[in-house]
């Protein structure tokens, strides 16, 4: 027992949150549980490994946190630094127009929990101008619980609250990401100013949030109206010899031996390996795709009809199955890619190696203003916000306009804020 208990206690000083543990965490994760498939991969057709992808990944990623944290470079201000005191204007001015844009919408019915049919369909320009009500409340109250001298819990449980009456309501627009955005921003935030989060901690809350955002995601799905044709789940009309239809009756009754919600509990991360399998097995066929899908992130925005970057991942993987008899995803529905399989069907291990390069460059040297300004600057706000962002598109991808654009604002109003030098502390 004593030997546990040291095991814990060491285990329990790691900082959970730091760039060289938590996104690599809950990358290895992720594809670890998806491990677990309950005959998915044999229904599938998975052939093709993804081991070598996230090997890569991981490597060059650490290697960009690595360079810059000996180093100890920091964003540069890139000669705004008198624009720092405007950055809280522009944060309240955003949060204005989002939730205009948001009483808009829900005015308009635009009520996406009802069914997904209605998700998919509100808006375009209400619903992306929306984002920012949830945005601006995340970095505003972020700011000023880093702001409190002296944090209780009965602030920090003010707090909370507000978050989690944002976080209702984009509930009620039927979304995921914006709610695990918050809520472990939220987290991050919590950690380094009112208590540190133990690992042990951290590892049982993540357990509980999974659970809760897969039944969420589960029920959305089995309480679909399946009578609207968006809803359709008929797969695809092609011919089958016998021995391919006995295979394929034979794979389902395997999988479905399974509950349903006991599959939705790691439902995610097992079609995220498929997915990315598939995009592997597809570029070996098809080639690259050599920008298509980041070029589409822009495209969308622009007038006439367009195909969006995970309507194009649909394409490209259930290319791979339809002649099977089966859909990987839905043809009315969106792909998540994971941010490999956006990088890999643009370009390759070449483009997954600079990318994560990338990612760990921009989170340590936003980490290493923090180390540098203190804790109780608007730099821990966009580490939290930052490394919160890259580690949810390990699964969804990061395909989104209005998310790039708030990476792209936070980053930059934390290298032009001014802040005193200060140690690190927490």
């Amino acid at each position: 027992m004593n030997k546990l208990k040291q095991v814990f206690t060491k285990v329990n000083k790691i900082d959970t949150f730091s760039p060289y543990f938590f996104l690599p965490f809950i990358l290895v994760l992720y594809f670890f549980t998806s491990l677990f498939d309950f005959h998915r991969f044999e229904l599938f057709n998975v052939r093709v490994s993804i081991l070598p992808a996230v090997l890569v990944a991981l490597i060059c990623y650490y290697i960009g946190v690595y360079i810059i944290d000996k180093l100890q470079w920091t964003i540069p201000s890139f000669g705004l630094s008198f624009l720092g005191k405007y950055i809280i204007h522009i944060v309240v001015l955003l949060t204005i127009i989002g939730l205009a844009s948001y009483l808009m919408m829900i005015f308009g019915g635009g009520l996406g929990i009802s069914d997904e049919s209605n998700r998919r369909n509100l808006d375009p320009k209400l619903n992306f101008f929306s984002q920012l009500l949830w945005y601006g409340i995340l970095l505003l109250l972020s700011y000023k619980m880093i702001l409190e001298k002296h944090m209780t819990w009965k602030k920090a449980l003010v707090y909370g609250t507000i978050f989690a009456v944002v976080m209702f309501l984009f509930l009620l627009m039927g979304y995921r990401t914006p709610l695990i955005i918050m809520l472990f921003t939220g987290i991050i935030i919590f950690h380094y100013v009112v208590k540190r989060v133990k690992l042990t901690w951290f590892l049982t809350a993540l357990f509980v949030i999974g659970v809760a955002f897969s039944m969420f995601g589960f029920l959305r799905v089995v309480t679909e109206d399946t009578t609207k044709e968006f809803n359709n789940r008929d797969q695809p009309d092609v011919e089958l010899t016998e021995t391919e239809k006995e295979k394929l009756l034979t794979v389902e009754q395997k999988v479905n031996l399974t509950p349903k919600w006991m599959r939705s509990i790691n439902g995610e991360s097992v079609t995220g390996h498929i997915v990315l399998s598939k995009i592997i097995e597809y570029t070996q066929e098809e080639g690259y795709l050599k920008g298509e899908i980041h070029k589409g992130i822009f495209n969308t925005v622009l007038p006439g009809e367009q195909i969006s970057p995970r309507m194009k991942v649909t394409e490209v993987v259930n290319s791979l199955s339809v002649e099977e008899g089966k859909y990987i995803t839905r043809p009315t529905r969106t792909t998540t890619p994971t941010f490999i399989g956006q990088l890999f069907l643009d370009g390759g291990y070449a483009l997954v190696a600079i990318g994560f390069l990338l990612y760990g460059v921009l989170i340590s040297l936003i980490y290493n203003k923090v180390k540098q300004g203190g804790i109780r600057s608007f730099h821990s706000v966009a580490y939290a916000f930052v490394i919160t962002l890259f580690t949810v598109s390990m699964h969804t991808g990061l395909l989104d306009l209005i998310f790039i654009l708030m990476l792209g604002f936070v980053v930059i109003a934390s290298a032009i804020i001014k802040t005193e030098q200060r140690k690190l502390r927490y």
